[in-house]
C-alpha cells in the first residue's frame, strides 16, 4: 500500500484560497503526496469544455499543462501567477504530484462530491470570514463542507 495521500485544495484564487494553498503546502503536504486543486465554477461560466465535462467535472489536468493552458478560454479560469509559483516550487522541493480538476455548479456540493470521487485523504479550503448575518443570508461554503464532507476538512482563514 502506498503512503501517498491525496489532498484536495478548494481553489477560486481569492486571498483565502491562496492562504489555503500556502497552509496545505507548509503544514500538510509530505514528499510524494498528490495535491489536487479543485475549482467549482458557477453554471453561468461558459468555457468551451463545460458542455463536455459539466456533469462529472473535467479530467485531472497535470500541473505542467494547467499552468500553460489558456484556462480563461477553455474553462473560464484566471489563475493567479503567485499561486502557480508557490505550487511549482512545492512540486519540486517536496516532489508533489499536482493536478487540477474543474467542476461546474454550486461550490458546496461540488467540493463535497470531489471528496468522494477523488478519494481525498483531506480537503483544505479558505474562508472569506463572513460576519454572522452574511453567513446566515448567503450561506458559508466552508461551513457546509465541514458538516458534509466525508474526509477531514481544514478551513484556513484569510489574514
Amino acid at each position: 500500500m502506498s503512503d501517498q495521500r491525496i489532498i484536495g485544495i478548494g481553489m477560486d484564487y481569492s486571498p483565502s484560497s491562496k492562504q489555503a494553498v500556502e497552509w496545505a503546502i507548509e503544514n500538510l503536504a509530505r514528499n510524494g503526496d498528490h495535491i489536487i486543486l479543485i475549482h467549482a465554477q458557477p453554471h453561468s461560466v461558459h468555457g468551451t469544455q463545460k458542455q463536455l465535462w459539466e456533469e462529472k467535472g473535467s479530467l485531472l489536468i497535470p500541473f505542467v499543462e494547467f499552468k500553460e493552458m489558456h484556462l480563461t478560454v477553455q474553462y473560464g479560469l484566471k489563475p493567479d501567477a503567485e499561486v502557480l509559483d508557490i505550487l511549482e516550487i512545492a512540486a519540486k522541493t517536496k516532489e508533489l504530484k499536482i493536478t487540477a480538476k474543474i467542476y461546474w455548479g454550486d461550490a458546496r456540493e461540488k467540493l463535497c462530491d470531489a471528496v468522494d470521487e477523488l478519494k481525498l485523504s483531506s480537503l483544505v479550503v479558505g474562508s472569506r470570514g463572513l460576519g454572522a448575518l452574511k453567513r446566515v443570508l448567503l450561506g458559508s461554503v466552508s461551513n457546509y463542507i465541514v458538516l458534509n464532507a466525508s474526509c477531514p476538512v481544514t478551513v484556513v482563514k484569510a489574514a
